[in-house]
């Protein structure tokens, strides 16, 4: 019985050890030091993110940003799993969060556009813009519109999702030097419910999704003041 015991402990130590080396599967808010003593430049008031009371929500709620698309979606998955992340027929609802994403290269907006993760995407059009309906199938990461949100559609509560397999589904790269076509040095804002704006240190693909989780990528300079979305409509 010893000897099992032993087995028993040499397995649990060497899963602690696994899990620690990998970070383990969460999505908690990651430690993001105080960014108050980043030099930035204000919002461009052209921007329709701008926190102007005036500004028209898209339809989901969120301002839609303005400027050319980051990347196009030709070299977007186009139903094959990817990084562990499935397309399927329908969108899974067991797990219904969203995140905002905000993309400036050297101080100029980048729209995030709509249809990334649903293959074969149909959009209707509507006041404020296309806004896709329907698809081939549905990742569980997507967007439906160029709002810069991304909804995590899981059949399961036990897996968490981060910035890299949106980017991965997107099919363009996302590093500390890289967004997409754009490189340069990136300086990333990360801010979740209740928290201060932060800034976060390590590889922006790293970055958990989560519920109204705020991630602004920041390609070059000027850096841009944080877009902070108080209003999250029926999201």
């Amino acid at each position: 019985m010893a000897r099992y015991g032993a087995i028993v402990v040499v397995i649990v130590v060497v899963i602690v050890v696994i899990v620690v080396a990998t970070g383990g599967k969460s999505n908690n808010p990651p430690a993001a030091q105080s960014a108050a003593d980043v030099n930035t430049v204000p919002i461009p008031a052209s921007m329709h993110l701008a926190p102007d009371p005036a500004t028209t929500p898209g339809d989901e709620g969120i301002p839609l940003a303005k400027g050319p698309v980051l990347a196009t979606l030709a070299n977007a998955a186009t139903g094959q799993t990817v990084q562990g992340v499935k397309c399927q027929a329908g969108e899974q609802l067991v797990e219904h969060v969203h995140s905002h994403l905000t993309i400036f290269v050297n101080g100029q907006s980048r729209a995030i556009p709509y249809g990334i993760g649903i293959p074969g995407a149909e959009a209707v059009q509507t006041a404020h813009g296309p806004f896709v309906e329907t698809g081939s199938c549905f990742y569980w990461l997507h967007s439906h519109q160029a709002d810069g949100i991304i909804h995590v559609e899981s059949p399961s509560l036990a897996t968490h999702f981060t910035l890299g397999q949106f980017f991965a589904e997107w099919g363009i790269p996302l590093n500390a030097n890289q967004v997409g076509p754009a490189k340069g040095k990136v300086t990333t804002f990360f801010t979740a419910p209740g928290k201060k704006v932060g800034i976060y240190r390590g590889n922006p693909a790293n970055l958990p999704l989560g519920n109204h989780y705020q991630i602004q990528l920041n390609v070059g300079t000027p850096i841009v003041k944080p877009i902070d979305i108080t209003k999250w409509g029926n999201l």
